[in-house]
């Protein structure tokens, strides 16, 4: 059994200049300072008396970090103050208008209402989702002006695009607080699991709502000038939610059993228990997104204890100075670290586990659900329970696996058994070659579905289909993958992706065509190009079925592939990007547009040599198509 010894408990993640820079250095000035300074009659804000306290060096050219967050510190403790005077409804009435520009007042409100109470716990959770809404926000009107948006907010915050609208001294309080590693950086030490709930000073938490109010105000005289829309995007949607079936359903029970993992589990450090036990109680009352924003980072803090073990680096456990990286999610399910070293995660974990963490969070076809939720772009009250399921279920799975011996009649709990089975036994299903798997299905049920026009005979597409069938439920390791394997992938899901647009078209055009032809409103070359079209799409059809199962077996053999020289590789590319060129041919040729059926199947005929010419003897599947073109 995995075991993890420290020579003294790890009571904070914080490095020591971290630790002074949020929990010390805001309350060394000990000044006064009254509200009506900050905030006029109006309840508008004063940002001239905030920026006064930013500090520079250099001519006023670069920020002096340590100095500005001393110098604010009496302010925040100022406004904290002021809004937990302020009832539920004296705050609604002065700050909800405000804070519409987000396109989340509400939850807003409710981080307002966590202020009037504020525990450790609920404020570092919602100050997580005030970076991430306040984020979304300012990409919004960051293309009022820009075209693209920074996908990373300190390069967001110190864009020339918001100085414009906010003005650079604005944007330079934004970066103290959250736009830099030599700040405060509250959103990175938060969603990378480094800070405990009791290191979140609360005041700051404050201070961030109520310029996010400011912000609002300087947003709505902007748009005034300029005579211009606030247009927020879209939320992105989870798609694909039938394939996130993977668990069993979380059920009290589980939950009761993951409390008692919580506090016996290695991979837990005494002074996050908080998070995780609030992230369960998330779940129960249904607060699915609020359960995956707390369950991420300890994931990756858990994460990290295991990584900083097995690779003996105990420094790393702790937040990097500016000068160099964290060590992350993106880090730790890498294959190597340092550049050079074999990282030894990936081994403890297995290769199950690791499909799991890459598929969730990485592959850009999968949810990536920290990326999503961090950077504001899901609805936070509309999120997945299916997603927060998984999430919880793989992270009970851990919390059991690196737990301590004396749990066992909690391991060996009936209802862990089945949730254990799920995670030992899954398989990534958002790789690229699992996603090329999927669309070579999806592309042979199309093409099967012509059974009713002329065809080969029945048992021999169904006979296709099973080999197919099969063929594709080869376990493919893709924990990885070589950038040669990559770029073979994405050559062959192009093949079946256009394989499947000619099928789709292929249907469509005969459906079109055989109700004009009932209805008798084809003109005479129309029928003859559709009696043409009939004879022969029997021959197009295994056709496709011979490319696909060449992608399929392809798939298989990739690794062999790539392991040869690299002359080859480029040899087999070119091979490869020969049939690509056809089946984009055949799309446009079997368009409704284009319509074009002699002109198909001399491509046709064609392709098949060059096919037969690469492959010589070693693929007797061609030979299964013998056809005449008919000639209109």
């Amino acid at each position: 059994m995995f075991r993890m010894f420290f020579i003294e408990p790890v009571v904070t993640c914080l490095s020591p200049n971290v630790h002074y820079m949020v929990c010390e250095a805001g309350f060394e000035i000990k000044e006064n300072h009254v509200i009506n300074s900050i905030l006029s009659d109006r309840g508008e804000i004063r940002w001239r008396v905030i920026t006064e306290h930013i500090r520079y060096r250099d001519s006023g050219q670069t920020l002096e970090y340590i100095n500005s967050v001393r110098s604010l510190g009496p302010i925040c403790e100022c406004v904290h103050l002021h809004l937990q005077s302020l009832t539920i409804e004296q705050l609604e009435d002065r700050f909800m208008l405000w804070f519409q520009w987000t396109n989340c007042s509400e939850i807003f409100l409710e981080m307002l209402q966590t202020i009037k109470d504020p525990d450790a716990t609920a404020v570092a959770l919602n100050l997580m989702k005030l970076t991430s809404c306040l984020e979304r926000a300012l990409g919004d009107v960051f293309l009022l002006i820009g075209k693209e948006c920074p996908f990373l907010l300190r390069d967001l915050l110190a864009s020339q695009e918001l100085a414009t609208v906010f003005g650079q001294s604005v944007m330079d309080v934004l970066r103290v607080f959250i736009g830099s590693p030599d700040g405060l950086n509250l959103r990175n030490i938060l969603w990378h699991g480094f800070a405990s709930p009791q290191e979140i000073p609360v005041k700051y938490f404050s201070m961030l709502l109520f310029l996010t109010a400011g912000l609002g105000q300087l947003l709505r005289n902007y748009l005034l000038i300029s005579l211009t829309t606030l247009v927020h995007r879209p939320y992105i949607i989870f798609t694909s939610l039938e394939d996130l079936h993977i668990f069993p359903d979380v059920n009290q029970e589980l939950l009761s059993l993951a409390e008692e993992l919580v506090m016996k589990s290695s991979i837990v450090l005494r002074n996050m228990v908080p998070f995780w036990v609030t992230a369960l109680a998330s779940f129960r009352q249904s607060r699915f997104a609020d359960c995956v924003i707390l369950l991420l980072p300890q994931l990756e803090s858990g994460l990290r204890l295991l990584f900083t073990t097995v690779n003996k680096c105990p420094s790393r456990l702790m937040t990097a100075e500016s000068s160099s990286l964290y060590t992350t999610f993106d880090e730790m399910l890498a294959k190597q670290f340092n550049s050079e070293e074999t990282n030894q995660l990936p081994l403890l974990l297995g290769e199950p586990a690791m499909e799991f963490l890459w598929d969730f969070l990485n592959h850009q076809e999968g949810p990536r659900v920290r990326d999503h939720l961090s950077h504001g772009e899901n609805s936070l009250n509309d999120f997945p329970r299916e997603i927060a399921n998984c999430v919880l279920a793989f992270s009970i799975t851990l919390l059991c696996r690196f737990s301590e011996d004396e749990i066992g009649p909690i391991k060996s709990h009936t209802l862990l058994e089945p949730l254990m089975n799920c995670g030992s036994h899954y398989c990534s299903k958002f790789h690229p070659a699992t996603q090329l798997k999927k669309q070579i299905l999806e592309c042979i049920r199309s093409i099967n579905t012509w059974t009713d026009l002329p065809a080969v005979p029945e048992e021999q597409i169904q006979e296709i289909a099973g080999l197919l069938t099969e063929l594709c439920g080869k376990h493919i390791p893709v924990l990885f993958c070589p950038r040669m394997v990559l770029e073979i992938i994405v050559v062959l899901r192009q093949i079946s992706t256009q394989c499947h647009q000619v099928s789709c078209q292929v249907i469509s055009t005969c459906e079109a065509r055989y109700k004009q032809w009932v209805n008798k409103s084809l003109r005479s070359r129309q029928r003859n190009n559709y009696l043409c079209m009939r004879r022969n799409i029997r021959f197009l059809s295994p056709v496709l079925q011979v490319i696909l199962i060449l992608i399929t077996l392809e798939l298989i053999s990739i690794y062999t592939v790539c392991e040869k020289n690299v002359s080859d590789y480029q040899q087999y590319l070119k091979f490869l990007k020969l049939i690509l060129q056809y089946t984009e041919n055949l799309v446009t040729y079997t368009s409704p547009e284009k319509n074009k059926w002699n002109e198909t199947m001399t491509l046709t005929g064609k392709a098949l040599l060059k096919i037969r010419t690469f492959l010589g003897k070693q693929l007797a599947l061609v030979q299964l198509v013998e056809y005449q073109p008919e000639e209109i």
